[in-house]
């Protein structure tokens, strides 16, 4: 969706920003009368609807709730009027939204935050559907920003960055595990980042046996399809400044392997690889924003199918740090992914610290729903600032522990580790388990996304599907304890 900024209004279109119980002094008195007859106060992402003659020119109103104006919550509340413009609006037949900034007293950040939140509401990924009818096509093309306050347009420019990387992250992740599978994502990336100043670097399967990473390879080898690892780096900092480092498990299809999943919804595993797709989005949208931080992200990109010569349980491998692993569920497989790559991640690019991503469990889903992802960390100050950068974000975290007294349940009696350990604590001993491939020393932080990749209702600012989930966390956490 394109946003301008005008001076006039060129759309018959036009909404006004409305703070909690403060109708517009000018509104049409028939306007207000309907407003307040149809309950509207003004609250976040409450919209309104009438029509008006002005000039002899019949022109569709919109109101959209503000809430607040001294709410903590403000900046939600923002991104809630945007987005709920947008989606009254999407499919009405109109090209075109004009939002009056003008008297609405927003900042240029705040009016940035506006137009944030309707771009990525209008995101849709209608590529296979061919037999939609014409008023359930999207027909909202452009925003208008209407008089917005001074500096706008360049606040505007660093989140149009942050909204493009979110919707390649969605984009990647909506798309069928027969369109996006390991090389087919490098490639789309490859396109994608072409001329962005990115540095992408891939690692084939011959170049990882070689390093010997077992374990990811291990997990790959059922699928006809080969695994590769993609590392993205942006320099936005002085050279030698050491980068930090974004992982994510990029399981493009997980059947389970041999330790096959149910049949019912096996069709969602199409977004296994929701870790490295926000990974991908982050760089993106660190790239075209120019971020003044130096970082590399790097995805690890697998199938895990069940054919004959799959993965079996008990089985063992060796990972590329030498340490041995006893494989006792094909189905925990990220965390075998993860473990390689973090591996080559810490030997390769040295990183300050490391964040990594990975739709890892469904017991986080059972601790924590949809609201929260969980991140467990060896680093309070690295834990606490993207528990920050996730309240600012809206993309929320929720701490987890790790602890010693935990180890002894991923211990093997043939190997140095075991894959999963009891039913109980499934979340913290996956943790566990990744936290022993990290070098001591190296700030670390593990965030389990598993529930907010993807949504079976619209949000706030996503429709049903993929959200988009990690890039704005990412990127909020860069802003506020990378660049200066």
């Amino acid at each position: 969706m394109k946003v301008e900024f005008v001076s006039a209004p060129t759309s018959r279109l036009i909404a006004s920003l409305v703070d909690q119980d403060a109708l517009p002094s000018g509104l049409e008195q028939v306007l207000a009368d309907a407003a307040r007859a149809s309950r509207f106060s003004g609250k976040p992402g409450q919209v309104f609807e009438g029509f008006a003659d002005r000039g002899g020119r019949l022109i569709r109103v919109a109101l959209a709730g503000l809430g607040e104006k001294n709410s903590k919550a403000r900046l939600a509340s923002l991104e809630k009027a945007g987005a709920g413009l947008v989606a009254k609006y999407l499919t009405s037949g109109e090209a075109t939204l004009a939002i009056d900034f003008a008297s609405s007293g927003l900042t240029a950040s705040e009016a940035a935050t506006v137009l944030l939140g309707a771009r990525l509401r209008g995101w849709r990924h209608d590529a296979y559907r061919t037999k939609l009818s014409e008023d359930q096509k999207p027909s909202l093309t452009t925003i208008e920003a209407v008089g917005a306050p001074a500096g706008a347009d360049v606040a505007w420019a660093a989140e149009a960055a942050l909204a493009t990387g979110v919707e390649f992250t969605r984009e990647l992740v909506t798309e069928p595990a027969n369109i996006i599978y390991p090389d087919s994502f490098v490639a789309r990336c490859q396109a994608r980042f072409a001329g962005t100043g990115l540095e992408l670097t891939v690692l084939d399967e011959a170049e990882m046996r070689a390093l010997g990473m077992g374990a990811l390879l291990g997990v790959s080898q059922g699928s006809p399809r080969a695994p590769a690892i993609l590392a993205i780096r942006w320099n936005g900092e002085a050279a030698g400044a050491k980068p930090t480092a974004f992982v994510g498990k990029g399981v493009t299809f997980d059947t389970g392997g041999i330790s096959i999943k149910p049949a019912g919804g096996m069709e969602d595993m199409k977004w296994d690889m929701g870790g490295a797709g926000a990974v991908a989005g982050t760089m993106l949208a660190l790239a075209l924003r120019g971020a003044k931080a130096n970082v590399v992200g790097v995805c690890g990109l697998v199938e895990n199918m069940p054919d004959g010569n799959a993965q079996r349980p008990g089985d063992v491998v060796t990972s590329m740090s030498g340490q041995t692993i006893e494989v006792i569920n094909t189905d925990a497989e990220g965390r075998l992914v993860l473990c390689d790559v973090l591996t080559w991640v810490q030997k390769v690019h040295a990183p300050a610290r490391i964040v990594d991503l990975a739709t890892l469990t469904g017991a986080m889903m059972i601790a924590l729903g949809q609201e929260y992802a969980g991140v467990f960390a060896n680093d309070d100050a690295l834990a606490d600032g993207l528990l920050a950068a996730g309240l600012a974000s809206g993309d929320k975290l929720w701490r987890m522990p790790l602890a010693p007294e935990y180890d002894k349940l991923i211990d093997s009696p043939i190997a140095d580790i075991k894959n999963v350990g009891p039913r109980f604590g499934g979340s913290i001993t996956a943790a566990q388990f990744i936290q022993r491939f990290i070098d001591k020393g190296t700030p670390w932080a593990h965030l389990d996304i598993a529930g907010m990749v993807w949504a079976d209702k619209p949000g706030t600012t996503w429709d049903k599907g993929a959200t988009g989930y990690g890039v704005r966390l990412l990127d909020r956490y860069v802003r506020d304890n990378l660049e200066g």
